[in-house]
């Protein structure tokens, strides 16, 4: 399965990009960022890893202290795309600003990341346990407030991520991407510690069907039981479920009928939902301050 989306970005970094399953190159194209004093803004990063040097960006609030450990994000963009087309999309820099939380946007290897069932073949687990440590040891990032948010192949590799990084990120969101695929269909293939989740379905995606398979065999599988009294109905045309699983980890899944595949409440990009009924950026920070890593 291939979702195939066109970003544009003022860097134009996209034109000429090759399939997605073109893999990851034998060397890298440029050379490692030199050592950059952390420090508010937003900056363009590189790090080398598995002797592939990859790109990333980070934004640091106006209020970020290096010595006051704060939260990190991690955005994963669709394919094909880029961090800048993500950050633009989300909004996530101005949450960030209003939270004071670290954010990052890294590129995938020819514009796709390795996620469950596309694109290529890089060690994109690999790579964003290694993103992580680095954050944490030169930007002050708190190890118990590290999170994973991606929309299509991007959200893919949250679900991948948070099973094959297990005790990384203590919550992921999914943005019209699932928990799909030849791995997913393992019963075993779960979290060994706790990672909690929120994600989003429009109801008109191609592939609505197999994202709300997929999140209940998370759920069986890890032991949910829905909450009760059962969430209010967000709209006529969402609905919301939680659940609590037996490891303490928490699910929260918005079904938005009448949406596509899209990230709700954005304003710039072709896969932008402005109309959705909710804010999907908003609410995902809401579910993850509430939810540091467990133990």
């Amino acid at each position: 399965m291939r979702r195939i989306m066109l970003w544009v970005t003022t860097l134009g970094l996209l034109a000429g990009l090759g399939a997605c399953d073109a893999g990851e190159p034998t060397t890298p194209g440029v050379s490692a960022t030199p050592a950059v004093q952390p420090a508010p803004g937003r900056h363009q990063l590189t790090l080398d890893h598995g002797g592939v040097t990859r790109k990333y960006r980070v934004h640091a609030p106006a209020g970020y202290v290096r010595a006051a450990a704060v939260p990190l994000v991690i955005a994963l963009h669709p394919y094909p795309g880029e961090g800048l087309g993500m950050s633009e999309m989300t909004g996530l820099d101005d949450k960030a600003a209003q939270e004071n939380f670290l954010v990052a946007y890294p590129d995938g290897v020819n514009g796709g990341f390795n996620a469950l069932v596309c694109c290529g073949n890089a060690d994109d687990v690999g790579f964003l346990k290694a993103l992580t440590e680095h954050l944490i040891d030169q930007w002050g990032v708190d190890p118990d407030r590290v999170y994973l948010t991606g929309i299509s192949n991007g959200g893919d590799l949250s679900f991948r991520a948070a099973v094959e990084a297990t005790g990384v990120f203590a919550a992921i969101g999914a943005v019209s991407g699932g928990y799909i695929g030849a791995s997913a269909a393992k019963v075993d293939y779960v979290p060994r510690s706790p990672v909690s989740v929120i994600t989003f379905i429009g109801g008109q995606d191609r592939y609505a069907e197999r994202f709300r398979t997929g999140v209940a065999s998370w759920q069986e599988r890890l032991r949910c039981v829905p909450v009760t009294p059962p969430p209010a109905p967000v709209a006529q045309t969402i609905t919301l479920t939680r659940a609590r699983c037996a490891d303490g980890s928490d699910v929260e899944v918005y079904v938005l009928e009448q949406m596509g595949h899209s990230w709700p409440g954005a304003k710039v990009g072709v896969i932008a939902a402005p109309q959705a009924g909710l804010m999907a950026t908003d609410l995902l920070w809401e579910f993850f301050a509430a939810h540091p890593r467990l133990s």
